[in-house]
């Protein structure tokens, strides 16, 4: 009984240990001044082109994408709906300690930071087996479905999201361009060393996702 309460408590513990960092790679590319992600700019550019609030243009693409990744056989968990919640609570609560830089290297410095952070704590917040985000859940399914890499289909997804965005008059940056081109790789390294990925799988075959319910891993 107590062991089966240990795993639990130290998925959950992974799983916020995730999101915190994921939180704050976030908040450390905002710091760069270098521009918004390219999900943030389309959200922006959905806000310009409808007028729905940002966060309201957030919250709809969220339920979207966990739709469509439903149909494409991915199921959400617990923790994509903490996941969508988690970060965005994170991401206020770390705004007092991360200030925006103004020399170019610091700038930089932080953005690139950001990405490698976003990439690793992806795969700490996966590996916990509570669920993936939503955007997650997509690239998975996609990998799944069309056997190439998460590389690939994340630098995909995120260039087509920051073209929408951009066509919507969403701000577009060159930290946006530098996290459009350098996620994919960051979040398959991310997985791979946390032990979600299959580290065996071939750049031309679908991804395959190790189990993860006995043990939460890159804790």
């Amino acid at each position: 009984m107590f062991p089966r309460y240990g795993h639990v408590i130290s998925s959950w513990g992974q799983f916020v240990i995730g999101l915190f960092g994921y939180a704050l790679a976030v908040r450390l590319m905002i710091a760069s001044g270098l521009g918004l992600g390219p999900w943030d700019s389309f959200h922006v550019g959905l806000n310009y082109l409808t007028g729905m609030s940002v966060g309201a243009a957030s919250m709809l693409i969220g339920v979207l994408i966990v739709a469509g990744s439903w149909l494409i056989g991915i199921r959400p968990g617990i923790g994509t709906i903490g996941n969508m919640i988690g970060i965005s609570l994170f991401l206020d609560a770390l705004q007092p300690y991360v200030p925006v830089v103004t020399d170019w290297r610091w700038a930089f410095a932080f953005h690139i930071s950001g990405i490698v952070l976003c990439g690793l704590t992806t795969g700490v917040y996966i590996a916990a087996g509570l669920g993936k985000g939503p955007r997650d859940g997509l690239m998975v399914g996609l990998s799944q479905r069309t056997g190439w890499p998460i590389r690939r289909v994340r630098t995909l997804i995120e260039v087509a999201v920051l073209g929408c965005g951009w066509l919507m008059g969403g701000p577009i940056g060159l930290g946006t361009v530098m996290f459009a081109f350098g996620i994919g790789p960051a979040v398959q390294w991310g997985l791979r060393l946390c032990g979600v990925l299959d580290s065996q799988t071939r750049p031309h075959q679908p991804v395959e996702l190790v189990t993860v319910a006995e043990e939460p891993k890159c804790a």
